[in-house]
């Protein structure tokens, strides 16, 4: 016991509904073992958590058997225990449950238009697909479907899993992938077309965790095996997206009725969550801001001094800038794993071009005449571009840092996508659930945080720009 309480578990989760209450139970059932534990929530797809677990970033997650033998560990399924032991790690017995992919439709629209199977799907190209964005890409996903059963539909679009959902419901489109333990194909009268051909395999729910996970951890993980019927986990997906119960309660509600297992959740209000939210928020947004100005000021001055070079070093910085944030996010993954770091990277790569472009721009503004009477006074280089040059340009210097913060304050959002926290964790969480009252307990802070911003660089620009400077 001794091992497990110094160091904390770290169970990771993806970004849909059922993976968080499992991975909920194994942190509390952990915790109310006296194992400390912490749930981080919400992580992303599959290569995410898996790349995480391997790397050490993770210590366990919820995973499935049919995603490990066909995306993650391809090869024969009876194996497939073994290939996961060579990779340093252990699976656990089957949770008690599998939940299969499968392709959904509205009962009514199904019987309407004949389809009962996927392969009823390839007579009718005018349907209109949509599928998460995970599933787009999987070896076990959509390019090998389309052509297990030669379907024709070629505009199918990509969307995060319960946006999918509520959109057929919507009917903005004919037919998502499902999971057979979606609590939304009762609530929505929904039918899962048969796959006639057996395309996709068996979807076992298991536990991953490191071999080098304390015994007294991989103990109470184990504990799980065989305990979660395919009813019992629809119901509890159920309460938390239907009925917006929250994940934390849900879980302990589980444990206490089935293992006996009682005060595990932690209740939180949401003052405590935003005050959390805004504590890692702030800390993502300053680290990479400061290192941003002591990066992005010298080679702002860099580029005034030699405008040739500085052309070629806007443009670079500005390419930044065309990369999409979610994607400079992943990109960050396999250099500096999940959680902070990346996060705080990508952000300071994004803050350089207002800086530095704004520094250079007030330094190449100074008249010349300013310049001319500063070396009549026999300053030196260094001392000019202190005493004279900066004061000057530091309107525009301020302005730029000053769009650079707003610019971390919003994308600092994204954080949350890959574990940093943050205000994205609400928004995120609330889009999965469809809960206005989450998105906007962080979109609303994040809009305060950014006014707040602005208002304070006016107080500096009051404090730090010359009085005959200000506008």
């Amino acid at each position: 016991m001794i091992l497990a309480l110094l160091a904390v578990v770290q169970i990771g989760s993806k970004a849909f509904t059922e993976s968080t209450i499992v991975a909920e139970m194994a942190s509390q059932l952990a915790r109310s073992a006296g194992v400390a534990a912490t749930h981080r929530r919400e992580l992303g797809g599959s290569r995410i958590l898996w790349d995480a677990l391997l790397a050490g970033q993770i210590d366990a997650y919820p995973e499935y058997t049919g995603t490990l033998a066909q995306e993650l560990l391809p090869g024969p399924a009876a194996a497939l225990r073994d290939r996961v032991e060579r990779k340093g790690l252990v699976m656990s017995r089957s949770l008690g449950f599998s939940d299969s992919y499968a392709i959904g439709m509205k009962r009514a629209a199904a019987e309407k238009l004949g389809i009962r199977t996927l392969e009823d799907v390839a007579r009718h190209p005018e349907l209109r697909l949509g599928f998460s964005n995970e599933f787009m890409d999987r070896k076990d996903g959509w390019p090998a479907l389309r052509a297990a059963y030669a379907l024709p539909q070629r505009n199918v679009r990509g969307l995060e899993h319960d946006v999918a959902v509520r959109a057929l419901a919507s009917g903005a489109i004919d037919a998502p992938d499902l999971y057979t333990t979606d609590a939304e194909i009762a609530a929505y009268d929904l039918v899962a077309l048969e796959d006639v051909r057996r395309f996709f395999p068996d979807y076992e729910a298991v536990l991953l965790w490191r071999k080098d996970l304390p015994a007294e951890a991989a103990d109470v993980l184990r504990r799980l095996e065989g305990r979660i019927s395919a009813a019992q986990m629809i119901e509890m997906n159920a309460r938390v997206k239907l009925r917006h119960e929250p994940e934390g309660l849900v879980a302990a509600d589980f444990l206490a009725a089935t293992l006996g297992v009682r005060g595990a959740a932690r209740p939180e209000g949401r003052a405590r969550r935003i005050a959390a939210r805004t504590v890692e928020h702030l800390q993502l947004v300053a680290i990479s801001l400061v290192a941003a100005i002591i990066v992005a000021v010298p080679l702002g001055i860099a580029a005034a001094r030699r405008p040739r070079a500085g052309q070629a070093l806007l443009g670079a910085v500005g390419l930044v800038q065309t990369i999409p944030s979610l994607a400079l996010l992943v990109f960050m993954i396999p250099l500096l794993g999940i959680g902070a770091r990346p996060a705080i990277a990508a952000l300071f790569l994004y803050s350089l071009l207002p800086i530095v472009r704004n520094t250079a721009a007030g330094l190449s503004g100074i008249a010349p005449e300013i310049r001319d009477s500063a070396d009549a006074l026999g300053l030196p280089r260094l001392a000019r571009l202190r005493l004279v040059e900066l004061p000057i340009a530091s309107p525009s210097i301020l302005a730029g840092i000053q769009t650079a913060a707003v610019i971390d304050v919003g994308t600092a959002t994204l954080g949350a996508l890959i574990g940093a926290g943050g205000y994205g964790q609400p928004i995120l969480t609330g889009i999965r659930l469809a809960d206005v009252g989450l998105i906007l307990e962080g979109a609303v802070p994040a809009a305060v945080l950014a006014v707040l911003a602005q208002a304070v660089f006016e107080l500096l620009g009051r404090a730090v720009i010359p009085r005959g400077l200000r506008l």
